[in-house]
C-alpha cells in the first residue's frame, strides 16, 4: 500500500491486536484475534473536507483494513437532498484519502449487518452525530443493536453547512490574522529551525491545530534516490480538481516526493480577491496533508518560488497546473527561478475544475442547499427530543451536568 508517496513498512503492515472490545462492541473470538481487523464506514461524502478525513484517520486507527462505502446521487437526493458533487467525483476524493484502503461505490444509506458480512468487516465507525433516514430513522440502530459499531469523535469547528455559508455570505471572518506577531516570527525564520527542519514544514508549534497537523503528517523524510517536487499554491476548497493535478505530479517521477506550498490566507485574497479563501490556511493544511500524493506540506510558503526555497528543499522539479499564474506584488513571474534552472513543467491533468466552479455550484442551487439543511436540522432535533422524552430523571440530570 503506498502512504503519502511512500511504501509502507513492515511494522505498518502488522495487524493489530483485535482482543479488546469497546464499549458497545462485541470482542472477537480468540480464533480470530490475529487476522487483520477490517473497517467499515459510509456516508455521502460530499464536499470532502479535513473533518471528513480525520473521521477516516481515526477508523484506520482502530483496526488494519479499512474499507469506505460511498452513497449514489439518487440516495443522497432521496434522503437529504442534492449533492454538490457527482458520484464519480466522491468516489474519486474518497479514494485519494490516505486512510482509505477500498471504496464501495454505491453503498446502501442504511448500513445492514448484510454489508458488514458481505464486505467481510468487523465493525461500522461513525462520527458521533446523528445520521437519519428521509422517515427519520437511525442509520446504525441494526448495527449498533448487534454490537458491530464503534463510534469516533466528530471534528469541531468545520461541516458542509459551515462551508456554504461562508460561499455565500462572501465573510471574511474565517481567515487567519496576519497582524499576529506569532505569523512574523514564523516568516522570519525560514530554514532556522533546530536540527536544520524548517519551521515551514511539518509542524509549526504556533498553531492552534499542531496537535492535528501531527496526526495527519506522514513523518516521512526524502530518501536518496527520491525526486523532490515542489507545487505551491491556495489549494483551497480542496477538491477532485486538485487531487487530478496531484495525481499527475506523483506520475512525474518514478519515487516522487511531492511538497505542497501553501500561501497564507491575505496572499491568497491578494491574487484571488473576493472572499477567498473560502478555508483558512489551518484547515487547508490539513485537507492537503490528507492526500495519498503528497509527502510533506510548507505552511505560509512564500508566493515566489525562489533560490533559497529551491536550495533549501533540494527542489529536483517545480510543477504548475493549466491554471493562470499571478505575477508577484512586483509584477514579476513566481517561477522565473525554477525556469532558470530548467526544472519547471506545465501539468496537464485533463480536469479544469476550480474553487470559482463549485462555488457557483452552491450559488446557482441555494435555496436546494438551505432547505436541505433546514430539513436535517429539524430531524435531528426531532430525534433529540423523543431521545429525552425516552430518558429517566437520573439521566436528564447527568445530560445537563455533561452540557455544562
Amino acid at each position: 500500500m503506498i502512504k503519502n508517496g511512500h511504501h509502507a513498512t513492515e511494522e505498518d503492515e502488522q495487524p493489530r491486536d483485535a482482543g479488546c472490545s469497546e464499549p458497545g462492541g462485541a470482542a472477537r473470538s480468540p480464533d480470530r484475534r490475529k487476522s487483520p481487523l477490517r473497517l467499515w464506514c459510509d456516508g455521502c461524502y460530499d464536499m470532502v473536507h479535513y473533518g471528513h478525513s480525520n473521521q477516516l484517520r481515526q477508523a484506520k486507527g482502530m483496526g488494519d483494513y479499512l474499507i469506505v462505502g460511498v452513497h449514489t446521487d439518487a440516495e443522497i437526493s432521496k434522503h437529504k437532498g442534492p449533492p454538490v458533487f457527482t458520484q464519480a467525483e466522491r468516489y474519486k476524493m474518497v479514494r485519494a484519502i490516505k486512510w482509505v484502503d477500498e471504496i464501495v461505490e454505491g453503498a446502501p444509506y442504511v448500513t445492514t449487518l448484510e454489508t458488514l458480512d458481505k464486505y467481510n468487516c468487523d465493525y461500522c465507525v461513525h462520527g458521533d452525530d446523528i445520521t437519519l433516514t428521509v422517515d427519520g430513522k437511525d442509520t446504525y440502530e441494526e448495527v449498533k443493536r448487534m454490537g458491530r459499531y464503534k463510534e469516533c469523535k466528530r471534528t469541531q469547528g468545520v461541516s458542509t453547512t459551515d462551508l456554504v455559508g461562508r460561499m455565500l455570505l462572501m465573510t471574511k471572518a474565517h481567515h487567519s490574522n496576519m497582524s499576529n506577531p506569532d505569523y512574523q516570527t514564523h516568516t522570519d525564520n525560514f530554514g532556522k529551525g533546530p536540527k536544520g527542519n524548517s519551521p515551514w514544514t511539518g509542524v509549526s508549534q504556533f498553531l492552534q491545530t499542531s496537535q492535528k497537523i501531527i496526526q495527519f503528517a506522514s513523518g516521512k523524510e526524502p530518501q536518496p534516490g527520491d525526486t523532490i517536487i515542489y507545487v505551491a499554491g491556495a489549494f483551497d476548497l480542496f477538491h477532485i480538481g486538485h487531487v487530478d493535478f496531484l495525481e499527475m505530479v506523483y506520475k512525474q517521477a518514478e519515487r516522487p516526493y511531492v511538497i505542497v506550498g501553501l500561501h497564507f490566507d491575505q496572499e491568497v485574497n491578494r491574487y484571488k480577491g473576493k472572499n477567498y479563501p473560502i478555508m483558512n490556511i489551518h484547515e487547508r493544511t490539513l485537507s492537503v496533508l490528507a492526500c495519498r500524493y503528497v509527502s510533506e506540506v510548507v505552511i505560509g510558503a512564500p508566493y515566489a518560488v525562489g533560490k533559497d526555497l529551491v536550495d533549501h528543499f533540494k527542489v529536483d522539479l517545480v510543477c504548475h497546473g493549466k491554471t493562470e499564474v499571478f505575477p508577484d506584488k512586483d509584477g514579476s513571474d513566481p517561477y522565473a527561478e525554477a525556469k532558470r534552472r530548467g526544472i519547471f513543467r506545465t501539468i496537464n491533468s485533463g480536469n479544469n475544475l476550480t474553487t470559482d466552479d463549485i462555488v457557483q455550484r452552491i450559488i446557482e442551487n441555494r435555496l436546494q442547499y438551505e432547505a436541505r439543511n433546514e430539513k436535517k436540522e429539524a430531524k435531528e432535533m426531532a430525534v433529540i427530543e423523543a431521545m429525552k422524552k425516552r430518558e429517566t430523571p437520573e439521566q436528564r440530570t447527568a445530560s445537563t451536568q455533561a452540557a455544562q
